[in-house]
C-alpha cells in the first residue's frame, strides 16, 4: 500500500489536476476542464492513505460506492495512475456513448445529455437517470449487457 505523501506525490504529477484542501487533512484533486459538473477526480485523500478515485464512467470492473468512487486505499502505483488516466479521459469525452444488447438483439443505447444518463431505443427516449449507475442497473435488471463504448 502506498503512503500518503507517496500517492500525493503521484496525483500531482498530473499538471491538469489542481488541488483543493479540505477538512480533516484531506485533499482533493480537481479536473477543471471537465465536460461534465463533476470535477473531483480525487476525493478526499486522508493522511491514512485512503481516498477515493471518480470511476463512474470507467468501462472498468471496479467497486464503485454510490458516489461512482472507487477507494484507492490499497492501490499500487501503477493501479492508482490507470485509475487517473481513465477518470480524466471520461470527463474530457465531449460526448458519452454506450450500445447495450439483449438475448433478442434489442439495441438500446446510453448517452450522457447535459449531466443526466438516457436511454434511446433508436431515436426514441426510453429512460432518464441523474447517474450512469442507475441507467447501467436499470438496464441489467432488464436484460441488457454492455457491448461497447461509442
Amino acid at each position: 500500500m502506498l503512503t500518503f505523501q507517496e500517492k500525493l506525490a503521484i496525483i500531482e504529477s498530473y499538471p491538469n489536476l489542481q488541488r483543493k484542501d479540505v477538512s480533516l487533512g484531506r485533499v482533493n484533486f480537481q479536473f477543471e476542464e471537465s465536460i461534465l459538473d463533476k470535477k473531483n477526480v480525487v476525493y478526499h485523500l486522508h493522511p491514512s492513505g485512503n481516498g477515493f478515485v471518480f470511476a463512474e464512467l470507467i468501462d472498468e470492473d471496479y467497486d464503485l460506492d454510490d458516489k461512482g468512487m472507487v477507494n484507492i486505499r490499497d492501490f499500487n502505483e501503477k493501479e492508482l495512475r490507470k485509475v487517473i488516466n481513465q477518470a480524466i479521459e471520461s470527463l474530457s469525452e465531449s460526448t458519452f456513448e454506450e450500445i447495450w444488447i439483449n438475448r433478442e438483439k434489442q439495441i438500446l443505447k446510453v448517452v450522457n445529455d447535459l449531466d443526466v444518463w438516457n436511454i434511446y431505443a433508436g431515436e426514441m427516449l426510453d429512460g432518464t437517470f441523474h447517474t450512469y449507475n442507475g441507467a447501467a442497473s436499470y438496464l441489467e435488471e432488464e436484460g441488457f449487457r454492455r457491448t461497447n463504448k461509442s
